[in-house]
């Protein structure tokens, strides 16, 4: 708690938003969080020798972190942001997704939904604490074997 305020009723104020503070980074993924998963990933990457972008999105699907290491496509910025609202959106991989999203499949079409940012190729991974979806990471830039097993060594640091 904050100690240099005198003010109880401001105190009081500042103490309940401080516990809902606490309470919500345990219901998403925070920076730190965030921050921790990106190292694993950007590890992983330069292991197998392919520069990549990864996000990390909170349970809202809003973006908490995103690097983008060199060399690492520009055009694949965007993408790898995507992957991760998507896994969140949907709360599946999005390689799980688009094995449903090929034609005469029950998903088919939904690249098309949100705007777009629908993302149907692996690399985007929901994350989990105690059984409840927290947020996803999503990872573009290599081919999509790589990205998964980018996204997979990221989620493992969590």
């Amino acid at each position: 708690m904050i100690s240099f305020i005198d003010d109880p009723p401001l105190k009081a104020q500042i103490s309940s938003i401080e516990k809902i503070t606490m309470t919500s980074d345990k219901h998403s993924v925070s920076l730190d969080d965030a921050r921790r998963i990106l190292a694993a990933g950007e590890a992983k990457a330069r292991a197998i020798g392919q520069p990549m972008n990864l996000a990390v999105v909170d349970a809202g699907g809003n973006l908490v972190a995103h690097i983008r290491m060199d060399g690492a496509w520009i055009g694949s910025i965007d993408i790898s942001i995507n992957k991760a609202f998507t896994a969140r959106a949907f709360d599946l991989s999005t390689k799980s997704l688009a094995e449903d999203a090929q034609p005469g499949k029950q998903f088919y079409g939904i690249h098309a939904s949100n705007g777009g940012r629908i993302m149907i190729f692996a690399g985007g991974i929901p994350l989990q604490r105690d059984e409840q979806i927290v947020g996803a990471i999503g990872v573009s830039g290599g081919s999509g074997e790589q990205d998964q097993a980018v996204a997979e060594a990221a989620i493992a640091a969590f």
